[in-house]
């Protein structure tokens, strides 16, 4: 940010000196990722001798039959053997990776079983355009006008977003005979992954007996506990087949009616000991999945606070403890969003292959490029100062890592639609860096006042971008504004409300610093 010998560092500009550190650190990682070895594990087949044998998603590949894989090529001439096998012919494999080594004999299914990519040299994730992904196409067990269409999209929308996942984009599909079809887009997701997470309605009833004290949803459920001691992984223990299984419990409060309905059915049961005769059992989609023991001290008591529990497994205690943080939190999200309004029948499910890849990357880095010499050009064309053009290029190309920087810091998948919101803020920051270069030129006024009405300008710009903005992003979901009415547009009001805001909180403050200097000088 030095412009010049005489150029003081002031602290907003040591803030945004920081703030670039930062965004470095969050985008390459320390140590940095592009030393590092092998391949990574972008999915594994569900019910495959290589995922029972224990390779997971986000594993890298070292080494295969004893050979190094330092590349997507490495890995391929590995797995050349097992193209030639014929139909229930093995052969050994021997695979490391940097958490276990695996020693089996597979068919050739095991190149398919495994997909792999390579370790990617940031942290900043790519949304389905650029990456891959799975997309699906769904249909209800009975024909939906446009209206139903957008309540099943909202419930869907709503299900996956307190489920944690990014960069989901729901559609509409109407078919050659004018039937309506939900679409639906996960970017890094393989087929199964989605199928898993849509094919269900996820119907969740606690019964005694055949009566049904409650159901999912906020019409028996007032809240539910995600946190704290009202949400926790009990404990983990060993299982009979050698691996571990983990417990969990979570906590969930009844509305009056619901926990008039326990009372009413449990006042009716006979005590045995310290419980009463019949269980409290849960069923999802009309499967018993667990069932707790009711204390003898709840019979025809009005409780309306209820202790949810359940388990998960795996081959380590590791993996235990992930499956089961993941098993309570499909349960949590189906208690707090209710079930589907119909039973879905995925109608297709495909794979999607980056359409981009390496040509856009080039392209995207020779536009930035041409963009930044054009600009500099032109600022030096119109102020005549070699430093000026050298402080707003800086202060821009700043922006820029900071706005990456903040995407790998919370996972956001940067698709085409969140690279124009990008140049977009890039775009309104060049704007806002010229104002305080106009401002600080006039003369008819002092220049911390120039300096201040400039600044004016800027915010009051931002506040009403960011008022425009804010529906597309489906934080207003609970408005009836979601993301899915704003689709592709999604991307692209976040990452513009981020570079905007980066501007206004970091950038400009610090531009108008080194502004005020050069103005002076």
């Amino acid at each position: 940010m030095v412009c010049g010998n005489k150029m003081k560092i002031t602290f907003k500009i040591w803030v945004l000196f920081v703030c670039v550190i930062l965004s470095l650190i969050s985008i390459f990682s320390i140590p940095p990722l592009i030393f590092e070895k092998g391949v990574l594990v972008s999915s594994v087949g569900q019910n495959t001798t290589i995922f029972e044998s224990g390779l997971r998603e986000g594993m890298v590949v070292l080494e295969i039959n004893g050979e190094v894989i330092d590349s997507m090529g490495d890995y391929s001439k590995a797995f050349e053997p097992f193209t030639n096998l014929k139909e229930n012919e093995t052969q050994k494999l021997t695979l490391k990776t940097k958490d276990l080594e695996i020693i089996n004999l597979f068919t050739r299914e095991i190149i398919d079983d495994i997909s792999v990519e390579e370790i990617p040299m940031t942290k900043v994730k790519t949304g389905l355009d650029l990456r891959g992904g799975a997309r699906a196409f769904v249909k209800a067990d009975v024909s939906l006008n446009d209206n139903q269409l957008d309540d099943l999209i909202a419930v869907s929308e709503q299900r996956l977003n307190v489920y944690g996942l990014s960069d989901v984009k729901f559609f509409k599909v109407k078919t050659s005979s004018g039937e309506n079809l939900m679409g639906i887009e996960i970017a890094g997701s393989s087929p199964d992954d989605l199928e898993e997470l849509i094919a269900k309605q996820g119907k969740f009833e606690a019964k005694i007996g055949n009566e049904t004290v409650f159901v999912g949803g906020d019409e028996d459920i007032t809240h539910v506990g995600r946190t704290g001691t009202d949400a926790m992984v009990s404990e983990c223990n060993p299982s009979s087949d050698g691996g571990e299984y983990c417990t969990f419990r979570f906590v969930i409060s009844l509305s009056e009616e619901a926990a008039q309905r326990h009372a009413d059915i449990t006042d009716e049961l006979q005590i045995n000991g310290s419980y009463l005769s019949k269980q409290l059992d849960f069923f999802i989609d009309g499967v018993k999945t667990s069932s707790l023991n009711i204390g003898a001290d709840l019979k025809g008591n009005v409780a309306t606070q209820i202790q949810i529990s359940g388990s998960g497994s795996g081959q380590s205690r590791q993996e235990a403890l992930e499956n089961t943080k993941i098993e309570m939190k499909k349960l949590q999200t189906i208690l707090i969003t209710g079930s589907l309004p119909y039973k879905l029948e995925i109608v297709k499910i495909d794979k999607i292959s980056p359409n981009l890849g390496d040509q856009f990357t080039k392209q995207l880095l020779l536009a930035g490029i041409f963009a930044i010499v054009s600009v500099s050009l032109l600022v030096f064309l119109r102020y005549r100062k070699l430093k000026i053009s050298f402080a707003l290029i800086s202060v821009s190309l700043s922006e820029v890592l900071i706005i990456l920087g903040v995407a790998a810091l919370i996972g956001w998948n940067l698709d085409l639609p969140s690279i124009a919101g990008i140049i977009a803020a890039i775009g309104m920051g060049i704007d806002s860096q010229l104002i305080i270069l106009d401002e600080a030129r006039n003369k008819n006024e002092s220049l911390a006042q120039r300096i201040k009405k400039a600044l004016f300008i800027i915010v009051t710009a931002f506040a009403t971008t960011t008022v425009a903005l804010i529906p597309l992003t489906g934080l207003l979901g609970f408005m009836g504004v979601g993301a899915a009415s704003a689709g592709l547009l999604k991307g692209f009001a976040v990452t513009t409300i981020i570079g905007i805001t980066t501007g206004v909180l970091i950038s400009r403050p610090a531009f108008a610093d080194i502004a005020r200097q050069l103005e002076e000088d």
